[in-house]
């Protein structure tokens, strides 16, 4: 029973974590044409699906 659905949890983790890079000066995957918060970036990048982060879930129902 996989699946490919984010939960809110994970979406936050992601976001935050390319968010943190994204304000350390790491390059945006998307076209940004104004100065716009990070965590809007990383939300275009999740949108997108660009996004150079993975999610790695273990299943303990097997």
């Amino acid at each position: 029973m996989a699946t490919n659905k984010l939960t809110r949890f994970e979406k936050a983790r992601l976001l935050g974590a390319r968010a943190l890079q994204l304000s350390m000066g790491a390059k945006p995957l998307v076209k940004v044409s104004e100065s716009i918060d990070p965590i809007d970036i990383a939300a275009l990048e999740l949108e997108n699906k660009v996004l150079p982060l993975d999610v790695k879930k273990n299943e303990y129902n097997k």
